[in-house]
């Protein structure tokens, strides 16, 4: 998204003497190319995917080995900065946005594929490596890693880790999380530590879990073991057409009801598919309200049977049009077009806001309707593109963020999305992250016992609060706040940014 002037967070005014402080004590343990802190060397790194919401840091540091990631942390710790770890800064929900009195901790340059073992299905990758490049490493062996976020080619996986990332394959395959060994990073005191191990089990307390998807709260992660498997000989895509995306919804609940398992189960409505349609020429059917791809891999034998089994579940549902990937080439192209919708929607709107919450599968058709009657409140097109098969929703609001009040009410409905998605018994998160973006919507689902909960555990890592904080966790204030003025009512805008 392009960001509103007005949006852009300076700095408080740091004391000239802290700063000069900070930069000497980083000068000394990394060398001059590794520390930004001019204004226009630091401007490129002030937000994350969610560029609506900026502030600029005050170093960014671009560190090469974990020795000097430690340094740095040991200075930051010493000197109370807050420390902010960044990727490639494709998050959605301002997870890497910086702290306007702190520093961004960049893992770009840990970018080496260490080992790729054949024998055991892993791979020990840095933290700054691309999603993608773990399967290119891989394929010559036959295998590939599962997780495939639309943003491969740029996400790394590092950033991956800490927001739990999953893709279009993510049904059958699992998240990050269950394709994840072993994490190896450091505390915020820039002391080593692992999570998880080479074995199945490790000894111990299991920590892995926590640790992913905790937005780089915990600590910093700079290599992770992942796990390879082995690349199915076939795969085929069914493209089915709906009248209205009700039946489309109705439909991924009765794929699953039959007991199958697919590959991929995506869901693209009428408005997304004419614009990746015109962007990526996928094949698309236009004339659908809706359109569902659902993927089946395996063994020639095994694809036939379980394609025959989802034409003949999508029919009785009401598919319109049933068309099966010919070959490669196309299942690429069906695929191609998903995978694009979030820039094919930057060539309909000046700017987009993707929600990312997640809903039980039987809820789907009743979330569709209300997202279309939000679509009348809020005055604003909502372009809707789901991981259907495991019911996590990615509308994608489209609005101007150079018109404040278009800004407003896009914040109030991606809000009213997310309160909807709780009501309906989902949450309101899915694998974009918390960031800055729910802070108000954790109010909607975790209770004052559960909030504190978690507070602690991030106290448990990080006494100070110093890595990547006012993210994820609201205060006792803020969900005080938000009690108080719904978003429905319209009285309090979303998300409410805290001020550091």
């Amino acid at each position: 998204m392009n960001a509103a002037p007005s949006l852009l967070r300076e700095a408080p005014a740091v004391p000239e003497r802290r700063r000069a402080e900070l930069l000497a004590a980083l000068a000394a343990v990394l060398p001059p190319e590794m520390i930004l802190s001019r204004r226009e060397d630091v401007t490129p790194y002030e937000s994350d995917g969610l560029a609506v919401y900026r502030a600029r840091p005050l170093a960014v540091l671009l560190p090469r080995t974990e020795q000097q990631v430690a340094a740095a942390l040991r200075v930051c710790h010493r000197l109370g900065v807050p420390v902010v770890a960044r990727g490639a800064g494709t998050g959605l929900s301002g997870g890497a946005m910086p702290h306007a009195q702190g520093v961004v901790l960049s893992l770009a340059r840990f970018d080496r594929i260490v080992a790729v073992d054949p024998v055991r299905c892993t791979a020990v990758v840095q933290s700054g490596v691309r999603n993608i490049a773990v399967s290119e490493a891989a394929a010559p062996h036959g295998l590939y890693y599962a997780p495939d976020p639309s943003s491969q080619i740029a996400c790394t996986i590092g950033g991956n880790v800490a927001e739990n990332a999953g893709g279009v394959h993510c049904l059958k395959y699992g998240l990050t999380l269950h394709n994840v060994l072993k994490l190896r990073g450091f505390t915020v005191e820039g002391e080593a530590v692992e999570f998880g191990g080479d074995a199945l089990d490790a000894p111990g307390l299991d920590l892995l879990p926590l640790v992913v998807g905790s937005e780089g709260m915990l600590a910093i992660v700079t290599e992770v073991t992942v796990r390879l498997i082995p690349r199915p000989p076939l795969a085929c895509c069914i493209m089915a057409s709906f009248p209205d995306v009700e039946s489309a919804g109705a439909a991924v609940a009765a794929v699953i009801a039959a007991g199958i398992i697919p590959a991929g189960l995506e869901l693209m409505d009428k408005r997304m598919t004419a614009a990746v349609e015109d962007f990526v020429h996928a094949g698309y059917d236009l004339d659908a309200a809706a359109i569902l791809l659902c993927e089946s891999d395996g063994t020639a034998e095994e694809v036939a049977a379980e394609a025959a089994h989802v034409s003949a579940v999508l029919r009785a549902a009401g598919a319109t049009r049933i068309e099966r990937s010919r070959d490669e080439a196309q299942r690429l192209r069906f695929w191609s077009g998903r995978k694009n919708a979030f820039p094919a929607s930057g060539r309909i709107s000046p700017d987009y806001l993707c929600m990312d919450s997640t809903i039980p599968r039987k809820r789907l058709a009743e979330v569709l309707r209300a997202i279309e009657a939000m679509e009348q409140t809020y005055g604003l097109r909502c372009a809707n593109v789901f991981h259907a098969g495991d019911g996590n929703l990615h509308p994608l609001i489209l609005f101007d963020a150079n018109d404040p009040d278009q800004l407003r009410r896009c914040e109030r409905f991606g809000a009213d999305i997310l309160e909807t998605s709780v009501a309906l018994g989902g949450t309101v998160t899915g694998e974009h992250g918390v960031g800055i973006e729910k802070l108000n919507s954790m109010c909607v689902q975790f209770s004052a016992a559960e909030r504190a909960l978690l507070g602690a555990l991030k106290r448990a890592f990080d006494p100070g609060e110093l890595l990547n904080p006012g993210k994820v966790i609201p205060t006792l204030h803020r969900c005080a706040e938000y009690g108080k003025m719904t978003v429905r009512r319209g009285l309090l805008p979303f998300p409410h940014i805290p001020r550091y």
